[in-house]
């Protein structure tokens, strides 16, 4: 694909966010600060994220040549990376509540992150369980917000002790957003947090395994 990317080449469309980190280099390229992402997540201006040019041009690369192989995202990420105990959609989750139960929730890196500054950590929380939304823009129902709000506490910030609420943040793109629309998820962002408590947020349940 070389260093330009066209319209025709490009496995989703295009935004104007897209075009415009297209047209730098990864030195022009202003990295997402833990300060400027509070922002954009407490103003819901969730469009604005973007991924490194570099990283932005390689992620159309490889969405395009998993569409080819596997036919879509989905099909990758259920062959690869969620859990073989899930089956393929539609699922049929252990508990109708999002994140009551560990085997229908799995924590991953993210294999795709933003373009932060150092320190920061972009993880997705993949749900069997579907996650209420308006019939609107499809954006999260107020009940739904508090249920992942909870989650993420007892999940993230508790772990990390005193203080723990300053190094986490989270969010979940509106429907019009998702690149990934079959499996609902969503999205934590940590800072400053040890390599070990990562691994152990993300490890592999036995719940997990078929």
């Amino acid at each position: 694909m070389g260093d330009k990317v066209t319209e025709e080449e490009t496995p989703f469309p295009l935004t104007d966010v897209d075009r415009w980190v297209l047209s730098q280099t990864d030195e022009e390229f202003q990295c997402h600060t833990w300060e400027e992402l509070r922002e954009l997540i407490e103003a819901n201006n969730l469009s604005a994220l973007k991924r490194k040019p570099s990283d932005l041009r390689r992620y159309i690369k490889w969405t395009a040549e998993t569409k080819a192989k596997y036919g879509s995202t989905t099909n990758y990420l259920l062959a690869h990376r969620l859990p073989k105990a899930w089956g393929s959609p539609p699922f049929t989750p252990a508990s109708n509540t999002p994140f009551a139960d560990p085997s229908d929730y799995r924590v991953l890196i993210n294999d795709w992150p933003y373009g932060f500054v150092p320190g920061i950590t972009h993880i997705v929380v993949w749900s069997r369980t579907p996650i209420p939304t308006d019939d609107t823009v499809g954006d999260m129902t107020p009940e739904s917000r508090k249920l992942v709000n909870d989650f993420v506490r007892r999940y993230f910030v508790d772990r990390l002790g005193p203080g723990g609420e300053e190094k986490v943040m989270w969010f979940k793109n509106w429907v019009a957003l998702q690149s990934v629309r079959t499996v609902d998820h969503v999205h934590v962002l940590v800072r400053d947090v040890e390599p070990e408590v990562l691994q152990d947020w993300v490890r592999e349940l036995e719940c997990h395994r078929a």
